[in-house]
């Protein structure tokens, strides 16, 4: 290829990258202005005190946020006591202790595992999880938080099990031959040299793994009961509940455009976006620390 057409084709490459990672900053700014323009108008229709209050009834003119966030922090927490030890636990067995034939077969199975449609694990979830949960621990239901966060667990998993193998086998192999050496034993080896070394690619898996939880829609929508109840005990997470997501989804394309009802639906949104980005802001900033950590130690 001639010097001169070489050189224009990395400048076209170079600007289509350029143009794509300007305008993923434009989609979210949009996408914020947007949920800004129509979910503001609540704060003007609806007093605060009433805004965050514990009852959640639009017909009456009741917009209580509480029972909604409260019962995502319920779903979203409780799918993390089960995504985090079984996810890195799993991508910990993958990248440490199972052999390579077995890798071959688990990763493929994992990433496959991330495409199936939220919807089905849901349907999976009405006809299988929950009645199982009510005879078990004899409830008058199962759609319950209980299914929505073995659910969302269930959900968070294949993507924390991805990321964090690929963080664990990015660590060089001198690290472990150099642990085994000195006398450490195998596990000694994964607990203090390899998980430490790789612990910013895992609290980007466990972050990335919570944060689809937290969007979760059609499967929370679909076992949780859908119950607008503020979540007042541990005893909350065997009943029904509803979140912000499933709300969202039930009920915007019921309401008016321009009505209360549908500004504060927007407001939900914004809601929703706002713990998203201080979720990410928090993992930026753990992830930041531990690089300078890392650059201080090896400086």
């Amino acid at each position: 290829m001639p010097k001169r057409a070489q050189t224009w084709l990395e400048t076209l490459i170079t600007a289509v990258i350029k143009t794509s990672g300007y305008s993923a900053i434009l989609f979210v700014a949009v996408i914020f202005i947007f949920l800004m323009r129509e979910g503001l108008p609540t704060l003007a229709e609806v007093p605060l005190g009433d805004l965050f209050s514990s009852r959640w009834y639009p017909i009456e003119d009741y917009y209580g946020l509480l029972p909604l966030i409260g019962g995502s922090l319920l779903v979203t927490l409780g799918s993390a006591l089960v995504a985090v030890p079984f996810g890195v636990g799993t991508a910990i067995f993958i990248a440490e202790i199972a052999p390579r034939w077995a890798r071959e077969i688990l990763k493929p199975f994992i990433e496959i595992m991330a495409g199936i449609p939220s919807v089905v694990l849901g349907f999976l979830g009405m006809v299988a999880i929950a009645p199982r949960l009510r005879i078990l621990l004899d409830i008058p239901t199962g759609l319950t938080a209980l299914a929505g966060a073995l659910l969302l667990g269930g959900i968070s998993i294949p993507t924390i099990v991805s990321v964090a193998e690929d963080a664990l086998d990015s660590v060089p192999r001198s690290y472990r031959d150099a642990a085994l050496a000195l006398g450490a034993t195998r596990w000694q080896t994964i607990w203090k040299v390899t998980l430490p070394a790789a612990r910013t690619g895992v609290i980007t898996a466990i972050m990335l793994g919570l944060g689809r939880a937290i969007g979760e829609t059609m499967t929370v929508m679909m076992v949780t009961g859908n119950a607008p109840v503020l979540p007042r005990s541990l005893a909350a997470i065997i009943s029904p509940i509803r979140t912000m997501t499933a709300t969202i989804a039930a009920e915007m394309g019921e309401v008016a455009v321009g009505s209360t009802h549908y500004h504060v639906l927007f407001f939900i949104g914004i809601t929703l976006f706002i713990i998203s980005l201080v979720v990410n802001l928090i993992a930026s900033s753990v992830i930041f620390r531990q690089r300078k950590r890392a650059e201080r130690i090896l400086s």
